[in-house]
């Protein structure tokens, strides 16, 4: 089971004012994007009301207080993030670096039929290349579509594909209480209703559509496909979370209290939370740069977003049998995070006439994002190479 990490490192002779950013080590290679933020809040000032993490060294004073603010409500962490970004911009990381340049972005916010206001961003190719299909993305938990998606998403589209990508509510820069999932399946249903918003565009609408996946997001991906088994053409699967080993679920004593606790103060972060740290990035470098991940979620989960997801990863387990789209499961071989005996048992069951399992040798729980460069790109290209075949055969079958 994921659950929240906090990432701590130190970095060496790194200065960095707020409003001017020279930088040297970690940062190198300024990418060929800029990315703003629409709908930004305006003649407005930041103030403190508590201070949490642990300071990052090398940052200056004035950009730590920012990072350490209380990230409870979706208005601070929108000025976060907006204090960031250009940092996430030059941060040493291939993502970042070797972006591919002329994607087009967007970004914008929504009020959903429950009356939150939801992040969406997309990626689109460039004007010339023609369209194959739509990636709409599901974040793991506790992080949000801003940070290294970003530099995955331009590596997608610039393949010739349109994705998608939204932050939960509570999560990233949506609204909602920091990391609170009060119903799993309302979660469920805003993706749903986005997504749904989304494969009618026009430029879409004939178009095949994919759902792709991290962590957490494979909870959220599978409910939304065994809701609606014929809206998708296939879902990519990374390191999905849809059954909990039995070796790390609480006690019957532990899970009884629990539940009594979750429905007293559902709020209250007492969930347990076992030290992961050093268990997501398997490059040291890569993990020193997840902590400029400021908006994600790193305290104790709240006791019933953890009552939440132990409820839907039992529930996923007894239906998976009736998980029949064509599915690419991927997972780190030395994952400790979500065990890859998970997604074993998802190939293994799953009705799909259509399905393949890679394991990664050697890899951890962020194989999109925290292995060594060319381990990084060969995780992307099979991506890429499983969309390119459907995405054909689908047009194919369109055109006949």
């Amino acid at each position: 089971m994921e659950l929240s990490t906090p990432f701590r490192f130190q970095s060496r002779n790194l200065i960095l004012p707020f409003t001017h950013i020279p930088i040297s080590h970690p940062f190198k290679h300024p990418p060929p994007f800029s990315t703003k933020l629409v709908n930004k809040p305006k003649n407005s000032t930041l103030t403190v009301r508590a201070l949490r993490k642990t300071p990052i060294e090398g940052l200056s004073d004035e950009l730590n207080t920012i990072a350490r603010r209380n990230l409870d409500f979706a208005y601070t962490r929108r000025r976060v993030r907006d204090a960031f970004t250009e940092v996430h911009q030059q941060l040493d990381h291939c993502l970042f670096k070797n972006a591919p340049a002329g994607i087009r972005t967007e970004e914008w916010y929504e009020r959903n039929s429950r009356g939150l206001e939801i992040f969406c961003k997309s990626w689109m190719p460039r004007p010339e290349i023609p369209l194959k299909a739509s990636v709409c993305f599901c974040h793991g938990y506790g992080d949000t579509c801003t940070f290294f998606f970003e530099g995955i998403a331009r590596r997608i589209a610039a393949s010739g594909y349109g994705v998608f990508a939204m932050d939960y509510p509570g999560f990233g820069l949506s609204e909602g209480l920091h990391g609170y999932i009060p119903n799993f399946d309302y979660l469920v249903d805003d993706v749903i209703e986005h997504y749904t918003k989304i494969k009618v565009r026009p430029d879409l609408r004939d178009l095949p559509r994919f759902i792709l996946e991290q962590s957490m997001g494979g909870a959220v991906s599978l409910k939304v496909h065994l809701r609606e088994p014929d809206d998708w053409d296939g879902m990519i699967l990374v390191a999905p979370m849809c059954k909990i080993a039995d070796d790390v679920l609480p006690s019957d004593a532990v899970m009884k209290v629990l539940t009594v606790f979750s429905k007293v103060m559902p709020k209250a972060k007492l969930f347990p939370n076992p030290d992961l740290d050093e268990l997501f990035f398997r490059e040291p470098s890569k993990r020193k740069l997840a902590v400029y991940n400021v908006l994600c979620y790193d305290d104790n989960p709240r006791l019933r977003t953890g009552m939440e997801l132990l409820r839907t990863t039992k529930e996923i387990e007894s239906k998976v049998h009736e998980v029949s789209s064509p599915l690419l499961v991927l997972h780190g071989a030395e994952d400790k995070v979500t065990d890859p005996l998970v997604s074993k048992f998802l190939y293994e069951k799953a009705s799909s006439k259509d399905k393949t399992l890679k394991l990664y040798e050697g890899g951890y729980h962020c194989i999109l994002e925290g292995e060594p460069d060319d381990r990084i790109s060969a995780v992307h290209d099979d991506i890429v190479s499983w969309l390119d075949f459907r995405s054909s055969s689908k047009r194919g079958l369109s055109r006949s």
